[in-house]
């Protein structure tokens, strides 16, 4: 009987919920690839680029091109007793581009002859290579600044010594430069297995994102600057090697005035023994690197903060903790209806877990019948000084209540908070007000748990079957996730407002939210009219919150109520064709958003 009273407390109910989930959201099949390669491994990747890839007659056909616009672009490299089939493939790579307007400068610190011998014997007769044998071995940085010493181009793209470019690559990039001369830009990329020769692990990027680059190298490879821009910065700084690219793309992005993605994977990083690609715990010092880099960045643009190394298996992301200077009032709004013991939970993790102090809570009645709710309102209110009570009149119209409550507050930010709502890590509020008191900042949304640790909301991504959709819907809370995205902060185009800070100017700025939107959509409408502005919406994974979601009001599970959010939606759509048309800039086009927020297609 003790046996099986261990047996029993052993299995985790949670994560058997979880996993029926997947089965009923994705198949079994899905269950089985999740639990043996994790929820971002995608097992048929090779066989999807090789026939999504340029063909040889597009190829051909990009070599007809006529562009308007023809800069010569410099291919950085550094090389360091480069082996020899990387050496070949790489500059072949190289010399079978679409787009023929290139140079190759290869600054080359190795310690014997062999790079040069090679290229000598076998490139001879190839004018767009620019070689020269350093003194010395410089270092990656100081190797390549050597190399970049050699470039005469309009752009510089920066290419690892044993990786390779896609054909089209440069071609795709001169593409994007027709119309507007972006001062940086960067393309997707995968990596390729040294030992399998296949293709694998594809970065499909969200356009620029200033919050993930901070949380991560996000951008990494393929990255071209312009010429311009390295005048202005310099190269590359030694005292940053092993992370000294993502030092150099945030001095480039800092004072370019144009950062484009090319959402194509137009570069392979290969994965050999010797790569960080292949062993993330090969080079620590790289991501103690990357942490100075984000520091110092933050140092140069004038923003307070300080930054923290996610621990294994999250190294090269990381935590930025902005300063709450002089610690300013966050108003907390949360409509309730009736449901005493759903609102007190969420009140008393506000006064007990909650660490950031300078706040005020105001309650929003609306239509409550129980006689309890009441009686606790009125207990609250003579106990915290800071607890008010205000009453709207009226149906329930989300908007309408709190629009209404925002008029009955004090602070500076506000707060959107739902009844059914629980905070779970201390510096919730205070980790989002950081990050919301930022000039650039419009509003900031918050990690949603359900009650058996699997995500609610993570995000919101715009598009999904005419709407949106949260992403990594029930992920586990620990799930690394598509690229360690539910790890970190990273910018999106809406968060939900069942738990979401913005500042009172911008509230104003926008008129608050839609009251056309009475339960639907108002959330999505109010961050999209706030990126209307040029203010960003953060998705703070370190605020973390559990989220009893539609305990009051219900799910849309009745005609009445799917009527609604039908016509809801339609409004919704009449009001914001441009993104739904274009795409979502957060949420990469190579994704299959029919299936859902960062589902590679078939």
């Amino acid at each position: 009987m003790d046996k099986v009273k261990r047996i029993l407390k052993s299995v985790n109910i949670y994560k058997i919920k979880g996993a029926l989930r997947i089965i009923k959201h994705d198949g079994f099949k899905a269950l089985i690839h999740r639990l043996r390669y994790g929820s971002g491994y995608w097992m048929g990747y090779d066989a999807w680029f090789k026939k999504h890839c340029a063909s040889d007659v597009q190829l051909q056909e990009q070599r007809n091109k006529q562009f308007s616009y023809c800069p010569l672009i410099s291919i950085v490299v550094a090389t360091y007793n480069t082996k020899e089939q990387y050496l070949q493939e790489m500059i072949d790579s190289l010399i079978h581009q679409s787009y023929s307007n290139w140079q190759l400068c290869i600054g080359d610190g190795s310690t014997n002859n062999s790079v040069e011998t090679y290229i000598k014997e076998h490139y001879a007769n190839e004018s767009r290579i620019i070689y020269k044998k350093l003194e010395e071995n410089y270092g990656i940085s100081g190797n390549t600044n050597r190399a970049l010493e050699l470039a005469t181009g309009d752009y510089v793209g920066f290419f690892d010594h044993d990786d390779l470019l896609t054909s089209d690559c440069l071609y795709e990039i001169v593409k994007s430069l027709q119309k507007v001369h972006h001062e940086c830009i960067y393309t997707d990329e995968d990596k390729l297995n040294d030992s399998t020769h296949y293709f694998e692990d594809p970065h499909f990027k969200p356009d620029f994102s200033i919050d993930l680059l901070r949380s991560q190298n996000y951008i990494s490879h393929f990255f071209v600057v312009s010429m311009d821009i390295i005048k202005k910065v310099g190269g590359l700084r030694s005292e940053f090697d092993g992370s000294q690219d993502h030092d150099f793309i945030f001095r480039c992005v800092e004072k370019a005035n144009s950062v484009y993605h090319v959402p194509k994977v137009l570069y392979h990083w290969r994965m050999h023994p010797l790569s960080t690609a292949m062993d993330p715990e090969s080079k620590m010092y790289c991501y103690e690197a990357g942490k100075r880099a984000v520091e110092s960045h933050l140092e140069r643009v004038g923003i307070k903060a300080q930054v923290e190394m996610l621990p294994k298996p999250f190294y090269g992301m990381y935590h930025v903790i902005y300063d709450t200077l002089n610690d300013p009032k966050v108003s907390i709004l949360i409509p309730n209806m009736n449901n005493k013991a759903l609102l007190k939970n969420c009140v008393d993790s506000l006064l007990e877990v909650n660490t950031y102090k300078n706040i005020e809570i105001v309650i929003v009645e609306n239509n409550s019948t129980e006689k309890d709710i009441f009686e606790y309102y009125e207990e609250l209110q003579k106990q915290h000084s800071n607890i008010k009570v205000v009453t709207y009149k009226g149906e329930f119209n989300y908007s309408k209540i709190n629009n209404f409550g925002v008029t009955q507050t004090s602070g500076d930010y506000i707060l959107f908070l739902n009844n059914d709502t629980k905070v779970i890590e201390p510096n919730s509020i205070r980790d989002m007000l950081g990050i919301c008191m930022r000039e650039d900042v419009g509003a900031v949304g918050a990690k949603l748990l359900y009650k058996d640790n699997t995500i609610q909301h993570d995000g919101v991504i715009v598009g999904y079957k005419g709407y949106a959709m949260h992403a990594f819907l029930f992920l586990g809370k620990d799930d690394f996730g598509y690229m360690g995205r539910p790890k970190v902060s990273w910018n999106v185009s809406a968060a939900t407002a069942a738990c979401l800070m913005s500042k009172r100017s911008i509230f104003n700025a926008v008129g608050g939210f839609d009251e056309q939107f009475k339960v639907a959509c108002n959330d999505v409408d109010f961050c999209l009219k706030i990126r209307a502005l040029n203010k960003l919406i953060v998705e703070d994974n370190f605020s973390i919150w559990y989220h009893y979601e539609s305990k009051t009001r219900g799910l849309e599970d009745t005609p009445e109520k799917k009527e609604r959010f039908n016509q809801e939606i339609a409004k919704f759509q009449k009001k914001w064709p441009d993104i739904l048309e274009s795409g979502d800039p957060f949420h990469n086009p190579n994704f299959d958003l029919n299936k859902g927020p960062f589902r590679y297609p078939d």
